[in-house]
């Protein structure tokens, strides 16, 4: 006899209330990608200063024109709540204290990766397309690359393009905000 196995998808107020319950602890590395909490992979020393690295570049580049966030959660939709690894977001007073970043908050969204390379750029970047996400980069740590998808078209990106060593390249909404591959990756 067959058994149909159906998931079942929890929204962003569930996952925000079992963190508030205690079943998801504050020192958990886990996400919610559509409706699934996702256990995150450890942050090791490497993709530590890249995050610090990325961080500096965009206070020093973006100034007043961005919030800069990093390892913050950002709200896409109903069953979406990642922890992105840094956010160029737009400037706001309250700098968002009474709810998450949603997609037209963000500039620009950025992952490093290492071993969940596979994974955030085939199933996040799909995810961050599709949710509008204007513009997201990958730093992959094993190839010292850097992947800028761009250009959203029916949940897809249409531009999809490695960045050439020390070649300036800035946000497109934040053309002021120019960085290399040398500021990030050292």
């Amino acid at each position: 006899m067959a058994v149909e196995v159906t998931r079942r998808r929890f929204t962003a107020d569930e996952y925000q209330q079992m963190g508030r319950a205690g079943i998801l602890r504050e020192g958990d590395r886990v996400e919610l990608n559509d409706g699934e909490i996702v256990t995150m992979t450890p942050i090791g020393p490497r993709h530590g200063a890249i995050v610090d690295r990325l961080s500096r570049a965009f206070f020093t580049n973006a100034g007043d024109a961005a919030i800069v966030r990093t390892q913050g959660a950002v709200r896409l939709n109903a069953f979406t709540e990642p922890q992105p690894d840094v956010v160029l977001l737009r400037r706001r007073d309250d700098f968002y204290e009474s709810a998450h970043p949603g997609p037209d908050d963000i500039l620009l969204l950025v992952e490093v990766a290492e071993s969940s390379i596979r994974y955030d750029s085939t199933v996040k970047a799909a995810l961050y397309a599709r949710l509008g996400v204007v513009e997201y980069w990958l730093v992959d740590l094993n190839t010292d690359a850097i992947t800028r998808y761009l250009d959203t078209v029916d949940g897809t990106y249409r531009r999809v393009a490695v960045v050439p060593p020390g070649e300036p390249f800035a946000p497109e909404l934040l053309p002021g905000c120019v960085v290399t591959t040398r500021d990030i990756l050292g």
